[in-house]
């Protein structure tokens, strides 16, 4: 998590994300508006659509990654990483047409960019403060360092999870909020105080708040349950196990499907219902695994939660929203999502209204 955050301490990272995702609302969901502009016109909607989230959470982490700024070079970058994504849980065809090639010509145009970035910093010597420089001069014992294919390689998976994942997680406490008006309200109530409690200071939340968000946190855990972003994980039995009366030989690979642990009501209560409450209780040991677990543990589980809990606390205070299609099919490959892409009414949050 360290070498995920690089040189920023805790208070910094939650101060920095505080000021990308104060702007964010505005960013994705098009509400520069003036005062006058607002007055001439009764209604003012705006669409919320998954690629809109997804656009601002990546140039967080182009920022935070490789310190590029929003480009045409980091909009074609963004391009890259969604057909990567496409193919990620594809059948290996690999022949034009299916998402797996489409994929494979994405991963050799990414690992080309980050090369050519990479070799260009080693050229002028240049140091930056984010996580390809961090790679670059990391060492192990023997003080051997990574290659470059090794240094390109922990780029691409890392932004695959650090910013699809979490523009996944962020749809989806929208979508459910939508449906939940009473969690809603309590998490604009408590947001709204703790806003109120800054009396308009520019360093926005920090991590001192954090520990005073608790139904932000609640329905943070909530949203990462029913979302399961990343349904199952890969193991390698490492012996012969004997599990539901089969046997599976040491060598075989394992899918663990954490969508059947999270949605088991011998677990979870009332499973399919979005109830940030539950979480007044810890989860039994072994039956939430929405970032893995042991060793493997997801590196960036911490940075996902706090850029969860930013965007939620914006959104609440600022906006009131509505789905457009409700009743939306899901799709659930790569990610599960609703078909239309969350497609859903903002309208500027008035208090007294």
């Amino acid at each position: 998590m360290a070498m995920v955050v690089g040189g920023m301490g805790a208070g910094d990272l939650a101060w920095w994300l505080g000021l990308v995702f104060g702007a964010a609302p505005l960013l994705c969901l098009a509400v520069w508006h003036s005062a006058d502009a607002c007055q001439s016109v009764s209604t003012l909607v705006y669409s919320l659509h998954w690629n809109y989230i997804g656009q601002v959470t990546f140039a967080n982490i182009c920022k935070m990654f490789i310190s590029m700024e929003p480009s045409p070079l980091t909009c074609q970058i963004d391009r890259w990483f969604a057909g990567l994504v496409a193919g990620l849980r594809a059948f290996p065809l690999d022949f034009p047409g299916t998402a797996f090639h489409g994929a494979r010509k994405c991963r050799r145009k990414l690992n080309a960019v980050f090369r050519q970035e990479l070799e260009a910093r080693r050229k002028v010597d240049k140091e930056c403060d984010d996580l390809m420089s961090g790679l670059m001069h990391m060492e192990d014992e023997q003080g051997k360092k990574l290659s470059d294919e090794e240094v390109v390689d922990n780029i691409v998976s890392l932004v695959v999870a650090g910013y699809e994942s979490t523009a996944s997680a962020i749809m989806w406490a929208t979508y459910h909020l939508a449906k939940s008006p009473v969690a809603l309200a309590k998490l604009r109530e408590e947001n709204m105080a703790l806003s109120e409690s800054k009396a308009g200071s520019p360093l926005m939340i920090t991590h001192d708040d954090l520990p005073k968000m608790k139904y932000t946190a609640k329905v943070v855990e909530e949203t990462i349950r029913m979302a399961n972003i990343a349904p199952m994980v890969h193991r390698v039995a490492n012996k012969d196990v004997e599990y539901g009366g089969y046997m599976i030989p040491a060598g075989w690979s394992v899918l663990v499907w954490v969508r059947s642990l999270h949605t088991d009501p011998n677990f979870y209560h009332d499973p399919l219902t979005f109830n940030p409450d539950r979480w007044d209780e810890p989860a039994k040991p072994g039956t939430y695994q929405v970032f893995g677990g042991g060793y493997r543990i997801c590196a960036g589980n911490m940075l996902a939660r706090l850029q969860l809990t930013i965007m939620l606390h914006h959104l609440s205070i600022g906006y009131e929203w509505e789905l457009l299609n409700p009743n939306a099919e899901i799709g659930y490959l790569p990610h599960p999502r609703p078909m239309d892409g969350a497609a859903m009414a903002f309208l500027k949050f008035r208090p007294n209204a």
